[in-house]
């Protein structure tokens, strides 16, 4: 993933993330300064990591100063001890500092390794920030593993069965689409995005692993919206436009299915198209609703122009009545015939 607004990790906090790969420190506070990803206080493990969790967290938060917070919890993956990441983006924080932790977010991640980052809170609220804030937030987000692709063709299959009556609308429900589970990632961006940390998501199929990932997670210009678009590869793209229409303003999520021709592969175009319909199913249940699905070929076309006659396109109030095209110029006189009479 690119860094996304230029600030990295600078040389003190590369060497704490190198030395937490240990096992013995428990917490890192990350702070933004001087346009860098710096550590503002690093402790080691003490007690078990609950015991640790409101000790140590409570002195850290500032409350009115955004701070990344990486604290290590007592389970393991395969990689080593799993990691929480708390983004700590209080209300009353500027704007601006609000949309540099947002999308200096996925750079954090990124440098620390995102396989070790196992769950994520993204905290407005002190509240948030403690041991039953950290419950409570898994309570709410607790959801069932994705299925994989054999599970969902056997519920299908489960379904037909029961529903012996088939007709046109019941095979569309059961041949609506291939249903992809969606990696960690995926599924936190989009999480993110209804939070209001990112306005930009783009997303792969992992053809092989049969998954959608998240390629990049972003605050984007109008403007620059055409340059994310892959000229060489299908893309699927959440876009939040803002904009007026009609002296109102909005906010409007889009979902864009960039295809570029027939340069793509035959298996690519097919499972792009394919996953497309089940994909903005699950992006719904994540708490996203789409105003508008569209699909293009290249990112030339994504203009504000262009949305915004997809959102709102013009009505025709008056269609002007047929014309009787009128006949040749200068053909004289009409003359009228009489039948002749009879003799």
């Amino acid at each position: 993933m690119s860094h996304q607004t230029g600030i990295t990790a600078n040389e003190s906090l590369l060497h704490a993330f190198g030395k937490s790969k240990n096992g013995k420190i428990r917490v890192i506070k990350i702070s933004i300064e001087n346009e860098q990803l710096t550590p503002a206080s690093v402790q080691n493990v003490s007690k078990d990591w609950e015991k640790d969790f409101d000790k140590m967290l409570k002195p850290l938060i500032e409350p009115n100063t955004p701070c990344y917070i990486l604290y290590r919890l007592d389970a393991k993956t395969s990689l080593g001890f799993a990691w929480l990441l708390i983004s700590w983006i209080p209300d009353s924080a500027t704007i601006r500092q609000k949309m540099l932790y947002a999308s200096t977010k996925a750079t954090l991640k990124t440098e620390f390794g995102s396989a070790h980052i196992t769950e994520e809170i993204h905290a407005t609220d002190i509240d948030e920030v403690t041991l039953a804030g950290y419950y409570k937030h898994k309570k709410t987000f607790a959801a069932p593993a994705p299925l994989t692709m054999r599970e969902e063709e056997m519920i299908e299959l489960k379904r037909a069965e029961v529903n012996t009556h088939i007709t046109a609308d019941t095979r569309q429900q059961t041949m609506s689409g291939i249903n992809l589970p969606l990696t960690a990632s995926a599924t936190n961006g989009i999480k993110d995005m209804a939070r209001g940390s990112y306005n930009y998501l783009q997303f792969n199929i992992d053809l092989q692993a049969e998954q959608v990932n998240l390629v990049k997670a972003a605050n984007v210009e109008l403007d620059r919206l055409p340059k994310e678009v892959p000229s060489d590869a299908a893309r699927y793209h959440l876009y939040l436009f803002k904009h007026t229409h009609e002296g109102d303003y909005l906010e409007s999520i889009v979902f864009i299915y960039s295809m570029p021709g027939y340069s793509c592969p035959v298996k690519e175009r097919m499972m792009y198209s394919s996953v497309k319909a089940t994909f903005c199913e699950a992006i719904h249940k994540l708490g996203l609703d789409i105003a508008k699905r569209l699909e293009i070929d290249s990112g030339a076309e994504l203009t504000e122009e262009f949305l915004q006659d997809e959102l709102h396109p013009k009505k025709i109030l008056h269609r002007p009545q047929f014309a009787k095209p009128k006949g040749p110029p200068n053909r004289g006189i009409k003359r009228l015939t009489k039948p002749a009479a009879a003799e």
